[in-house]
């Protein structure tokens, strides 16, 4: 799980080191998809007993957060990415 939460904010830094928005968005859905590996274990680990379910709630509902922000800001820059340069 901590190797996933690293790799989101990892990811997220790397894209915003690389140039244009296209590259950007390759590392915002690496992202996702560690936040959603994160979102699996968290589940997984209150489904095994090894989280309490008052320990597991609220670190479910942020990784929610954190998938809906990051597809939020995917589809933003998609948009962005989409319109003519002098549209911008």
């Amino acid at each position: 799980m901590r190797r996933a939460a690293v790799w989101v904010g990892s990811s997220i830094a790397e894209g915003c080191g690389r140039s244009g928005d296209r590259e950007l968005i390759h590392f915002l859905h690496v992202a996702l998809g560690s936040a959603g590996e994160l979102e699996f274990q968290l589940s997984l680990s209150g489904d095994l007993a090894l989280l309490s379910d008052s320990d597991a709630a609220p670190l479910l509902t942020q990784t929610c957060d954190l998938n809906r922000m990051l597809a939020g800001l995917i589809k933003f820059l998609r948009t962005r990415t989409a319109q003519p340069p002098t549209a911008r």
